[in-house]
């Protein structure tokens, strides 16, 4: 007789239990952003990128024109390898060698300045949006908001008002998009999809 009345108050318990589980649910807010689509369509990054491209333009272009002539100067000795004697031979595949090598760590200097400064420009732009999610999840009382997910629906996706909020305060600090940004709270960088 025992085990069945404890039993049944095991069931009252976890029945009421249950009963208050979805009342619960109900006041937990969940939101999420898609960092990506930011980085995409907030007005701060395209400044951003936009800066970098003409920040970066000219070296981009010297090295079009380096990797050019040294196709072009290849190309060139190819057909006249046939009719060089061997010292000149050995001098231009020389010449080549010392061209292309000159070509690869101009590139790969060009990347790395182009990937740190690209990391700088993201930076801010990170800090200031998570400045605004957090200025949004305040706001309208998010308990948790989310920037990585596999499956989110799409009524918990603030992404929208985050992207408003941000190209509105953006607007709000003038022309210079990274203005504000520099002196934002530093804050969690989001993982990128």
């Amino acid at each position: 007789m025992k085990s069945i009345s404890r039993q049944l108050t095991l069931a009252l318990v976890l029945g009421v239990s249950a009963l208050s589980l979805p009342s619960w649910a109900d006041e937990f807010r969940a939101g999420f952003v898609n960092t990506d689509r930011i980085f995409r369509e907030a007005n701060m990054a395209k400044a951003a990128q936009a800066k970098l491209e003409a920040e970066f333009a000219k070296r981009e272009k010297d090295l079009v024109d380096m990797r050019t002539a040294l196709k072009t100067a290849s190309d060139k000795f190819e057909r006249e390898a046939p009719t060089l004697s061997e010292s000149q031979r050995t001098t231009r595949q020389k010449q080549l060698v010392d061209q292309d090598r000159d070509f690869q760590r101009k590139s790969r200097e060009f990347q790395e300045d182009l990937n740190t400064r690209k990391n700088e420009e993201l930076q801010q732009v990170i800090d200031r949006a998570n400045k605004v999610v957090k200025q949004v999840a305040e706001t309208e009382k998010y308990d948790v908001i989310l920037q990585e997910a596999i499956y989110i629906n799409p009524k918990h996706d603030i992404t929208d008002k985050v992207i408003k909020a941000l190209n509105a305060a953006t607007a709000g600090n003038g022309s210079a998009a990274g203005a504000g940004a520099s002196t934002a709270a530093p804050a969690a960088a989001p993982a990128a999809k």
